[in-house]
Formats: structure tokens, C-alpha cells, sequence
């Protein structure tokens, strides 16, 4: 009797054929920390107000010129299962911050990079994360001791500019100033009183042509479309919005009608006539002004708004409709029936206008407590426009971040460069093994000056040692100077360039987690992926 002998000798016996398997130090643990390494120096080259804009073209062909690492780590859709737990980190920072993805994940990429040479010198993997885990607990004890300040009062402009100005000056440099003071203008306009601040509540309307100067916040709501009806404008008006189409209605059941003469047919149709106008009608006694609608406008209500001297609006998307009800204090009525006093809306100015080529109406209020505001970005082209929406969003999120942490770091790479200091002098407090993983964890820091000073052409050495020997001196702000000729450097303080304390606190968590999750991982196993073979497409045929 022969014996069954297994087709291969090892872990492939026990799987499906074409399941793949790594271990160990060489196959998995090296190959993660090389594919987090290329993820991160790709997106660390965009860091910083000199950083390079990346071309990215997405599987439906959309091309986005950006160095906001966000955007670019969304597009690209990363496979590999190691890249793709440092993408999850930097979203979850994105999510909790709305800026510093790129920090996250070049900072994640410097640790495992130097987890790589620990381990090449022998030492263990339990013995790296968990020096790394310490030292990451000693930086978020120290980290608030570097806090510079706090924003008193949110509604000062003057003391939100500098932080939102450090934010949008990364992804516009050189516009930072204007669109700083736009994004701060239309955040504390909108602040509420008690309830938190909603990133939601400001929105973005990109219309191409003239320049980025020419853009403007506007309190209340602009839609890229035309009026419906004859009447274009409204001051002071009442309106009344409906998420129904302003058409006859059909009856639920379906009925013969027997008509035998041309006089019934006549009266058959009057009737219909005659509803919709009292329809209107009523509406327009209420001394409504404006009507919105979600769906689609019947020729005959078209006609009686004209007659009521009524404007009509239209509007395609519900979420439109619903910001608009917030905007104007209005009720959406899901069927055509005569507004109440309280489910309309109030709305200083409504009028048609056109920006550029591009007609738009607006709704807009006169008074500051305009519960949304939509900020207009003109540009030149496409790309231009999402570009400034980036670095708008990240404004605007570091607002919000600020309403819930108000305090503040030194930017410009002096947080970092302070934090590494004091952390390399607690590693050579430690005896154990694990500081040397201590003291890597601090020359990692090291990465966020690092990257400002090359993107801007600078040498990075130099200007690491100006600001070792400077922070020994005790001046904790001195920072990168990316404006100054050769290797110098600047007080951040004085230069006005200001972190928020939240981004660096989660930025430094999120990394060391997503890093010391990549280095437990010592096997990959990849079941055989399913599906059988591509069938062979007819030349002749089309997509579908």
C-alpha cells in the first residue's frame, strides 16, 4: 500500500495551491519596512511650503497635481498590506485633525527605517517597539511643556491667522497670507455661540477664471446654476422650500375618465389649471418671495410664479436643499401645501449674478450670524482650484481643532528638533537595550526639519547641527529658516509659524502605533486570491 506523500514539505501543505508565504526577519519583516520606507518618500518630498507637487492619475483617469499627502495616499489606492496600515494611521489623523497626514507618515517611515538598522545590528523585535513604545510616552509627557501659548478667545482673528497661516502655507505657499485671512474670516463668522464649530458649515464654491486673488467669502449660500422662472431677484425675502417637484400631483390610483364632448374636456383640464393656481396663490399670500424646490418644476406652476411675481429656484442635490434650509432657518415641506410663518426661511438678499462665464445664484445674508458660509475660489484652471479647496479644508479643520485644543507649538521643525534632545538625553538614562531604540526614536524626530531644509535646497546636516547647538543654548523655538540664505535658521516664534499642539500630539501616536504594528508582523500569508483565469475579451466588444 503506498503512502500519500504531501506535495510540499513545510506551511504549503496545509494550504491551497498558489497561497503565498513569507517569514521571518529577511521575507516579511524587511520587505514591510522597504515598502513603508518607498510609501514614505514619496509623500515626505511634498512636506513643507517648498514641497513637490506629485501627479497622480486614478483608476478612472482624473489627474490630481497636489502635495497634499491625503489626497495623494487616496488616489493611489495602496495593495501592499504593510504601506496600507501607515495609510490607515495618517487617515485616522486626518480624521481627527484634518492635517498632518504627511507627518504621520513620514515620520512612521524614519522609525522603521531605523527599526532596520537596529535590527541589523542584532537587536530583537520585542526590544525596538518597546523602546519605541517608552520613548513615545516620554514625548507626549514633554511635548506639553514645549507649548508656547494658547488662543484665548477663537473669535480674535489676530490670534487664530498665524496657526491656520502655518496650515494653508504648506499646500499655498506664497498666497498664504490672503487665503489665511479669508478661511479665518468665514470660520469665525459661522461660530456658534455654545454648539461646536462643523467643518460641514463652510462651503466651497470653485469657479474658473480671473485669479486666486479674486476670491471671496460670502455669508450664506451660491449655487452654480440658473433661476428658473422670469424673476431674478429678492431682497428681504421669505421663502418657502419644498424637497417635492412643483408639479400637479398624480393621484394614487389609476382611473378611466369617460369625456364626450369637447366642453367636458375643457372643464377636465380647467380643473387642474385652477388647483395649481390657488396653489400658488396661497403660497404667494403668505408673503413668500422665493420658492425652492428639489425636483423638477411643472410648466404651469412655472407660469403662475411668474404671474405671482415669484422667483423659483431649483435645486439638484437634497444635501444642497438641506444646507440651504440651515442656512436660511427654513423647513423642507415634502409636499406642495401653504407655509406656516415658522417653516420659512429668511433671506436678506437672493439675486442671480454671473462670476466669470458662470451664472450663479446667491443667498445671501446680511447680518454676521449666518449659520453657513461659502468661500468662492477663482483660479485659472481645474487643478489650480483643488488644489487651494486642499489647503482650504486644512484651514479650516485646524479652526476646528482649535476650538477644541487651543493650545500651540513652535513649527518650522523646532518642536521636533527639542522633542529629539531631550529624548536622547532619557535614553541614556535607560539601561536596558532598548535605548538604543530610544535614541533612534529621537534621531527619527529629525526627519521633519530634515525634509524642510531639502525640499527648500538646502543642506539638511547643516542646519540639523545650527539647530542641535542652538537648542543646547536653550532656544527651544529656533526652527528651519526655508526663507533665509544657505543653512539658517529662524525663531519660530518670531517668524510667526505655529503648530497646533493637537496635530504633533496625535501625529507622534498614530505613527508609533502604525510602526510598531508593522515590525510585530514576522509572517505574511496570503491565501490564493479567488477567481478563476481572465476570460478572453472579444476584440469587437465594448465595456458593457
Amino acid at each position: 500500500m503506498a503512502l500519500h506523500v504531501p506535495r510540499a514539505p513545510g506551511y504549503a501543505q496545509m494550504m491551497k495551491e498558489g497561497a503565498k508565504h513569507y517569514s521571518g526577519l529577511e521575507e516579511a519583516v524587511y520587505r514591510n519596512i522597504d515598502a513603508c520606507k518607498q510609501l514614505s518618500k514619496t509623500t515626505i518630498s511634498a512636506y513643507g511650503p517648498h514641497g513637490q507637487n506629485k501627479m497622480v492619475i486614478n483608476h478612472l483617469e482624473k489627474l490630481f497635481v497636489t502635495n497634499d499627502a491625503a489626497t495623494i495616499l487616496r488616489e493611489l489606492e495602496v495593495e501592499h498590506p504593510a504601506a496600507k496600515i501607515l495609510v490607515l494611521a495618517s487617515q485616522q489623523q486626518e480624521q481627527e485633525c484634518g492635517d498632518g497626514t504627511n507627518f504621520v507618515l513620514g515620520f512612521a517611515g524614519s522609525l522603521l527605517e531605523n527599526a532596520e538598522e537596529l535590527l541589523r545590528m542584532g537587536l530583537s523585535i520585542p526590544e525596538v517597539t518597546e523602546g519605541y513604545e517608552l520613548a513615545c510616552k516620554k514625548a507626549l509627557d514633554i511635548l506639553p511643556t514645549l507649548s508656547t501659548g494658547t488662543v484665548k478667545n477663537v473669535r480674535n482673528k489676530e490670534e487664530v491667522l498665524p496657526a491656520v497661516r502655518t496650515a494653508v502655507m504648506s499646500k499655498q505657499y506664497g498666497n498664504e497670507d490672503f487665503l489665511a485671512e479669508l478661511i479665518t474670516n468665514a470660520c469665525i463668522s459661522i461660530l456658534p455661540e455654545k454648539v461646536s464649530f462643523s467643518v460641514d458649515n463652510i462651503r466651497v464654491c470653485k469657479i474658473s477664471g480671473s485669479g486666486i486673488l479674486q476670491s471671496e467669502v460670502i455669508q450664506g449660500m451660491m449655487f452654480k446654476r440658473q433661476v428658473e422662472g422670469d424673476i431674478t431677484k429678492a431682497d428681504k425675502a421669505k421663502i418657502a422650500v419644498f424637497s417635492c417637484p412643483l408639479d400637479a400631483m398624480q393621484t394614487e390610483t389609476k382611473g378611466t375618465v369617460l369625456i364626450k364632448n369637447a366642453d367636458e374636456l375643457m372643464n377636465f383640464s380647467k380643473g387642474e389649471e385652477n388647483l395649481i393656481e390657488q396653489q400658488i396663490k396661497e403660497i404667494s399670500e403668505t408673503g413668500v418671495k422665493v420658492i425652492v424646490t428639489g425636483g423638477k418644476v411643472g410648466d404651469l406652476a412655472l407660469h403662475y410664479a411668474n404671474k405671482y411675481k415669484m422667483m423659483l429656484v431649483r435645486l439638484l442635490s437634497k444635501w444642497d436643499l438641506r444646507r440651504l434650509c440651515k442656512s436660511i432657518g427654513a423647513t423642507a415641506l415634502p409636499k406642495i401645501t401653504t407655509p406656516t410663518t415658522e417653516e420659512c426661511g429668511h433671506c436678506d438678499h437672493v439675486y442671480v449674478d454671473e462670476i466669470g462665464d458662470t451664472p450663479v445664484i446667491v443667498f445671501r445674508q446680511d447680518a454676521k450670524d449666518s449659520p453657513i458660509a461659502t468661500i468662492v475660489i477663482r483660479g485659472s484652471t481645474e487643478n489650480i482650484m483643488d488644489d487651494m479647496e486642499r489647503a482650504i479644508d486644512d484651514g479650516v479643520n485646524t479652526f476646528k481643532a482649535l476650538t477644541k485644543d487651543t493650545r500651540l507649538v513652535p513649527g518650522a521643525g523646532s518642536t521636533e528638533i527639542e522633542l529629539a534632545r531631550q529624548i536622547t538625553s532619557y535614553g541614556e538614562t535607560l539601561p536596558g537595550l532598548e535605548q538604543y531604540s530610544v535614541k533612534k526614536f529621537a534621531e527619527s524626530l529629525e526627519v521633519v526639519p530634515k525634509a524642510l531644509a531639502k525640499n527648500a535646497g538646502i543642506k539638511a546636516t547643516e542646519v540639523i547641527s545650527k539647530l542641535y547647538a542652538a537648542h543646547h543654548d536653550k532656544k527651544p523655538t529656533m526652527g528651519v529658516d526655508i526663507e533665509g540664505e544657505g543653512a539658517s535658521i529662524v525663531n519660530a516664534l518670531d517668524a510667526k509659524i505655529i503648530d497646533l499642539f493637537v496635530t504633533k500630539h496625535w501625529g507622534m501616536k498614530f505613527a508609533s502605533s502604525a510602526a510598531c504594528t508593522v515590525l510585530r508582523v514576522d509572517q505574511i500569508i496570503m491565501a490564493k486570491r479567488a477567481g478563476g483565469p481572465k476570460a478572453k475579451q472579444n476584440k469587437d466588444w465594448d465595456e458593457d
